[in-house]
């Protein structure tokens, strides 16, 4: 009987690590969307009368935990892809029939896809600070990593589910995207989803980035729909339900 082993998720997490660290590109693309969307709709939309937006709150404040949030879902869901890359180079077989279990490998993919996609919401993080982002106080950092730490775990989980029920990365690729922008248009990112209507604002209630970048704009900024607590606990129910569907998904890939 296969056991979880601690090495092969440490292996396979420092792998992801080294893999993101030796790609300038990827990182630079990683970031290039959210960056564009922080400088345009933050610029562009300053001073703006925006319905819903909290009181005392300027729309950049606002929009910040937003796009750390949508990098975080940018980068989470697309660590599934690096299981079909590894398909294609033969290094998927390898572990999969080395003897640890499936588990194992499925919480190392976890671990690596949620430290690159962390290490990406920190460099937007830190570059919206000269464009005037403040941070409420440097004591709620820890605290917005823990609400990170459960974004990227529920959509890295979601990315090793999705990607475990393809055998190419251009389908997959097509296919998160098409799922990623309506995950983040409904998540309150760039806009509060109170002011839309009743049926989509209930959708909204129902994805898991709401609570994300609720949660972030609660410990960041001082300001969110939701009490944290609340936005808390449905980021751990996400994130158990994603890893135990994505694991049991993988758990059913074939070793060819």
């Amino acid at each position: 009987m296969r056991r979880i082993g601690p090495l092969a998720i440490y292996a396979l997490w420092l792998r992801d690590v080294k893999r993101f660290a030796r790609t300038p590109s990827r990182i630079i693309g990683s970031i290039a969307m959210p960056l564009l969307f922080l400088v345009f709709l933050g610029f562009g939309f300053s001073g703006a009368a925006i319905p819903g937006l909290p009181e005392g709150v300027d729309y950049l404040q606002y929009l910040v935990p937003g796009m750390v949030g949508f990098t975080m879902l940018f980068g989470a869901s697309f660590a599934g892809m690096s299981i079909l890359a590894d398909q294609e180079v033969g290094f998927l077989k390898e572990i999969l029939v080395a003897p640890v279990s499936r588990t194992s490998i499925v919480l190392g993919r976890i671990a690596g896809g949620s430290t690159t996609a962390l290490a990406q919401a920190a460099l937007i993080l830190l570059l919206s600070i000269p464009l005037g982002f403040e941070i409420r106080s440097l004591l709620s950092l820890p605290l917005a990593v823990v609400v990170l730490l459960l974004i990227a775990t529920t959509f890295v989980g979601f990315g090793v589910a999705l990607a475990s029920q393809f055998s190419d990365s251009e389908g997959f690729g097509l296919v998160v995207q098409f799922v990623i922008f309506p995950i983040f248009f409904l998540s309150g990112a760039i806009y509060p989803v109170g002011s839309l209507p009743a049926p989509v604002s209930t959708l909204a209630l129902a994805n898991p980035l709401t609570y994300g970048v609720d949660g972030l704009r609660a410990v960041l900024v001082g300001s969110s729909r939701f009490p944290l607590a609340l936005d808390l606990g449905a980021l751990v129910v996400s994130s158990i339900l994603t890893v135990a569907i994505g694991t049991y998904l993988f758990e059913r890939v074939e070793a060819v």
